[in-house]
Parts: C-alpha cells; sequence; structure tokens
C-alpha cells in the first residue's frame, strides 16, 4: 500500500472518531449517537499535531485532504458546542 493511502487512512480515522464522538455519526460499538465535545477535541488535536510535524513533507493532496478534514472537523464542533450551551441556559 502506498504512503499517500496510508496518510488518508489514518486521517479518516481521527476524522470518524471525531465526528463520532461529536454525535454526527452512531457509535459503531454502541450503534447509538452518543456526544463527547472533550473526545472529540482531542482527536481534532491529533490532527492538527499531525500537520504541524509533516508540515513541508507533505504532497499537495495529502495537505488538502488534511486541511479540509480539520475544517470540517472544527465547523462542526462548533456547531455542537454551541447547541451544549443552549441546552445548559
Amino acid at each position: 500500500m502506498n504512503s499517500e493511502l496510508l496518510f488518508a487512512q489514518l486521517v479518516s480515522i481521527f476524522h470518524s472518531s471525531a465526528m463520532v464522538a461529536l454525535g454526527k455519526l452512531k457509535n459503531p460499538a454502541t450503534d447509538k449517537i452518543e456526544r463527547n465535545l472533550e473526545q472529540a477535541k482531542q482527536a481534532i488535536e491529533m490532527l492538527e499535531m499531525l500537520r504541524n510535524k509533516t508540515s513541508g513533507h507533505l504532497s499537495d493532496n495529502e495537505k488538502r485532504m488534511l486541511d479540509a478534514s480539520l475544517t470540517d472537523l472544527r465547523l462542526n464542533y462548533v456547531d455542537e458546542s454551541k447547541k451544549e450551551l443552549s441546552a445548559n441556559n
């Protein structure tokens, strides 16, 4: 398997994990929608660390994919954070 495909799979694992933690996808272990914003934040931070550590070493395609994943997750995190704030008020 080539390294670009492996990198895409790694990003996908963290992206999916964050989406489950944001309550956007069912947890495959429980088959339920569950939200854990701290866990989602950790997955996002892992992708940010990966981007920082690999800076200058990614193909244009890998960089675009990672940036798109981070943008999507950050927007969804903000959306879910607002929902939690309004639910607590």
